[in-house]
């Protein structure tokens, strides 16, 4: 048996084609209404590391590529809804066995952060990177990784809304493993499914990066989270993207604070 145990099961086990949530008309997501009612909906932010949760702000870091520097208005906090803490937890639980566990990068997102990176900083560097991007075809390229900062009670960005974690898998206290790509590549390389069909299978990178990302979505998967099409670090639970996605008729929590 090898170092993953009972976990190599999900490494060999295909992420699905993403298109069918990935080709959804813009602004899908804020169309689907919001719980009220629900007791959830009132539940309280708690901290991660006092559920047993690693992790640190990578927005409130300095080593923190490609950006390499502390982003105005982030926090060193990582927090989220009591019951996402719990269900991280969970997750945890089903790694510890063979020697893994969970890494956050970020949960609970301060507004001005979500408006830095979605006004100012990747729009600025996409169009650098490809002039050809302009107008209302570079904020689409935007919209795809960085939600728009709340500006509707109604349709909360899900950082907001302590629903959505940005994380990883690690060896206990250790080491990350290897994804394919940074944290917050705003490209192709990110998108959730990507290696199921542009995988060098003659490379050793990118078929272990292929495995860890499939471990990464199923084990969030069994408890309940749903991934963003986009981005392989992004998982929700109780937001309106989780709510459209997995078919949950309303989400669970509406934006936590400003």
């Amino acid at each position: 048996m090898n170092a993953f145990g009972p976990l190599q099961e999900l490494r060999e086990t295909p992420i699905p084609d993403q298109s069918s949530v990935r080709n959804r008309p813009t602004g899908w997501r804020a169309k689907v209404p919001l719980d009220r009612a629900n007791p959830a909906f009132g539940e309280a932010l708690v901290d991660l590391h006092e559920h047993g949760i690693a992790g640190e702000n990578f927005y409130h870091a300095t080593r923190n590529p490609p950006y390499w520097h502390r982003v105005e208005g982030s926090v060193p906090d990582l927090l989220a809804r009591k019951s996402v803490a719990e269900k991280l937890a969970q997750v945890n639980a089903r790694l510890k066995p063979q020697g893994l566990e969970l890494y956050v990068f970020d949960a609970w997102r301060p507004r001005a952060v979500q408006a830095y990176f979605h006004d100012v900083w990747v729009p600025r560097e996409l169009s650098r990177r490809d002039p050809s991007l302009k107008g209302e075809a570079l904020m689409r390229e935007v919209g795809r990784y960085w939600s728009a900062p709340t500006a509707n009670d109604d349709a909360p960005a899900p950082h907001s809304t302590g629903a959505a974690v940005d994380l990883t898998l690690r060896w206990t206290g250790g080491e990350q493993l290897w994804m394919g790509c940074l944290f917050d590549d705003a490209s192709e390389i990110s998108h959730r499914d990507r290696l199921e069909t542009h995988c060098n299978d003659r490379s050793f990178s990118d078929t272990e990066a292929r495995a860890n990302r499939r471990l990464l979505h199923w084990v969030m998967h069994e408890h309940g989270f749903v991934g963003y099409t986009e981005e392989w670090w992004h998982f929700s639970y109780g937001d309106q993207y989780w709510a459209g996605a997995s078919g949950a008729p309303a989400a669970l929590y509406g934006k936590a604070k400003d």
